[in-house]
């Protein structure tokens, strides 16, 4: 008898078990498991490939079968992103979210997954990445994109020249002049970005830099020389947020989802009532608030960082610092540590980064940072991170809390 090709195929995997029926209580939900894909200069990959790695990667680190896997986040790729994502890694998710909201996306799927699987309406959530941004441009498959598109609000602005990076220059620019804020404290923040991408072997760039080198770069859009702007790199990474009767059988110890937020600012640049304000300032609120702890219990912070300004606000309206004073923020010594793998100035950017800032924290909570690992002055872990990204021109943002405890 032939042999057809469905014959051929591997048998499907077995479905995931049920979802839990609404709990009596809220369960607890942790990071089991995370995990980056090839990063940096990867031009043999296609996006579904760092997918499938991160993904692979992601469920060994976590050491639970994907079976468990139930849920899936996935944004940015195909024409029905969850969809062919799952289709590709061979899953089934009976929950699934394809929120996209720039650079904050990953977050505030984290918060939504962490809800989900909470209220029972899902037991582990995969989320996943992948980009081929900086091989696309070097083969021609694309171009460089100066802004979101012309439609909608946008058409009042686009036309007339205000680019996405348009947008945040002019943004740092209104905080220089309101706070006294210098071309020198904003290059400082690619400085030490540099200076912790150094001691990560994973980081595309890794030479250090000064002051003057950032500001003697060429000019992108004023204020900001080439290096107050990330690199453009490929790559991708997954996070696995399980509920808490799963954690027994992982591979390592839990980090917990404490506490989480989202919020939604602007799009029309007319519309934002203070560029020295971005939405974390809701966002962290939130998260710390839902999280039963303050800011200054925090051990460190993964904030995201397209631009040297990105970094220097967010940190202000997460409340490390008052308002105005994030330029010499990074001038004091014994400070907050903030993107301990270089960040997206210096380890890598393929895109929407978010999801790179949660793989940091948790690495950093499980001491198995590649690079620079935060320590107590006694030599412990550190105990509590935040994450908390960006999207588009400070139009969105999602933080979530993370604990050991």
């Amino acid at each position: 008898m032939s042999t057809t090709p469905r014959d051929r195929r591997s048998p499907s995997p077995p479905p995931p078990p049920s979802p839990s029926p609404s709990p009596s209580r809220r369960r607890r939900v942790a990071v089991v498991g995370v995990s980056l894909s090839d990063c940096g200069r990867v031009d043999e990959a296609t996006p579904y490939t760092l997918h499938a790695q991160a993904a692979r990667r992601a469920l060994a680190d976590s050491g639970l079968d994907r079976s468990v896997v139930d849920g899936l986040a996935s944004a940015s790729l195909g024409t029905l992103a969850p969809v062919e994502v799952a289709e590709y890694l061979g899953l089934r998710p009976r929950w699934v979210d394809s929120t996209a909201v720039g650079g904050a996306t990953w977050e505030v799927m984290a918060a939504h997954a962490a809800d989900a699987i909470a209220a029972g309406r899902a037991n582990a959530v995969l989320l996943v990445y992948g980009s081929t941004a900086r091989a696309d441009i070097r083969a021609g498959r694309r171009t460089g994109n100066l802004s979101f598109g012309a439609r909608g609000p946008l058409q009042f602005e686009v036309p007339y020249g205000h680019s996405l990076i348009a947008k945040y220059a002019m943004a740092a620019r209104r905080h220089m002049h309101a706070y006294g804020t210098t071309l020198e404290q904003l290059a400082e923040v690619a400085v030490q970005a540099r200076a912790h991408a150094a001691l990560n072997p994973e980081a595309m760039f890794r030479d250090p830099i000064t002051v003057d080198d950032v500001l003697g770069g060429p000019m992108i859009a004023d204020p900001f020389t080439k290096l107050h702007c990330c690199v453009r790199s490929d790559g991708g990474c997954a996070v696995l947020l399980a509920a808490e009767e799963y954690v027994p059988d992982t591979a390592k110890a839990p980090v917990w989802v404490l506490g989480t937020g989202e919020y939604v600012s602007h799009t029309s640049m007319s519309e934002w009532e203070d560029f020295t304000v971005s939405p974390a300032a809701v966002s962290g609120r939130l998260a710390f608030e839902r999280a039963g702890v303050r800011p200054e219990d925090v051990e460190l912070a993964e904030v995201y960082d397209a631009f040297t300004y990105m970094t220097l606000v967010t940190l202000e309206d997460l409340g490390f610092c008052a308002k105005g004073e994030g330029g010499a923020f990074f001038a004091e010594k014994d400070r907050l540590p903030v993107n301990t793998d270089g960040g997206g100035l210096s380890a890598c950017h393929p895109g929407m980064r978010g999801l790179f800032l949660l793989v940091e924290a948790v690495r950093q909570l499980r001491g198995e940072a590649p690079g620079l690992q935060v320590r107590r002055p006694d030599g412990a872990l550190p105990e509590l991170a935040v994450a908390s990204g960006t999207g588009g021109w400070f139009c969105s943002s999602g933080t979530v809390v993370l604990g050991r405890g």
